[in-house]
């Protein structure tokens, strides 16, 4: 159950990015338990057949429906997006994810797969769904981590084409998830547009992301794969005693995009020793998060990368 009472989000929309399970899934029980309809998406359609019932179990009769999508696919974005075809969108959440497969892998357009899901898809997805967020004057909220304190931006290497560190490259693309959203503030206020993008980061949480990731790589031997997935349930056990649960975790989204005190612009995590766990408030944001230059530059090369450009103007 929800830690703060939010306000009532009867009659908007919210989606929902990886939301079949872990921090989405919980995320979007809370959307749902303020009343907001609920466009749960994923990539498993039995997956998101068992959120579906998951929720309704906890919010008797919720407004949910469950739509396929695939961050690592940039024709999965545009699908989706066709779908809504201009549904006013009133809550983002840019949450799903991939952490650290042991081996590098890429997206269906050629992208290393962490920088490409975590970050160039979201940033597609915001991009395609631009009339219908401005429609929504929509509260768009993109995760980042605790990770991005480490975060760099290889210009020079961003698929890793010519080196594959597994959690360097997580960072990176946590960085970016970072950079984005300040930067999509600064852009729609300077267009007059009416958005609201705020970054989040959960702390340290208990989901399986770590595990699912590792259990990407189909590629490795059965040994070298029991040993990837035996260390990350060791690191999922610290972050259980050092952390907390998803529900926790989740609160951070939820007041990032709901609360009254949340700003455009603002960054949002667990208020505990380390930001690792607690009551959500402002999170201390990386100094390499506030470079106007480096945030500018990721723009241009994401735009480049997937194709997309905000056209503030066409639908202003």
């Amino acid at each position: 159950m929800s830690i703060t009472t939010y306000p009532s989000c009867r009659g908007q929309t919210a989606i929902v990015t990886g939301a079949t399970g872990g921090l989405g899934l919980a995320t979007a029980t809370g959307l749902a338990r303020c009343g907001a309809e609920v466009i749960v998406t994923g990539r498993n359609a039995e997956k998101g057949r068992e959120a579906l019932m998951a929720i309704e179990e906890a919010v008797p009769g919720a407004k949910l429906r469950f739509e396929g999508l695939d961050l690592a696919s940039l024709a999965s974005i545009v699908r989706f997006a066709e779908r809504l075809n201009g549904q006013a969108v009133h809550i983002l959440i840019n949450n799903a994810g991939v952490m650290a497969p042991p081996q590098r892998r890429s997206t269906q357009d050629g992208f290393e797969l962490q920088f490409g899901t975590n970050h160039l898809g979201h940033f597609a997805l915001t991009g395609r769904l631009l009339p219908s967020l401005i429609a929504g004057e929509a509260r768009i909220v993109t995760v980042a981590s605790l990770a991005a304190w480490k975060g760099m931006i290889p210009f020079d290497d961003l698929n890793a084409t010519e080196s594959y560190k597994r959690f360097a490259r997580y960072r990176q693309s946590k960085l970016a998830n970072l950079l984005f959203s300040l930067e999509l503030d600064r852009r729609a206020k300077a267009a007059g547009v009416p958005l609201h993008a705020r970054a989040v980061h959960p702390g340290w949480s208990t989901s399986a992301i770590i595990t699912n990731s590792a259990a990407l790589d189909q590629a490795q031997s059965p040994v070298s794969r029991i040993l990837a997935l035996t260390q990350d349930r060791l690191g999922n056990m610290l972050f259980h005693r050092l952390g907390q649960n998803v529900t926790a975790g989740a609160e951070s989204f939820l007041f990032a995009a709901l609360s009254p005190s949340a700003r455009d612009g603002g960054y949002y995590g667990p208020q505990g020793p380390g930001e690792r766990r607690g009551s959500p408030g402002p999170a201390l944001c990386p100094p390499a998060a506030m470079g106007l230059s480096l945030a500018e530059k990721l723009w241009q090369v994401s735009e480049n990368m997937t194709g997309v450009r905000f056209e503030w103007e066409a639908v202003r």
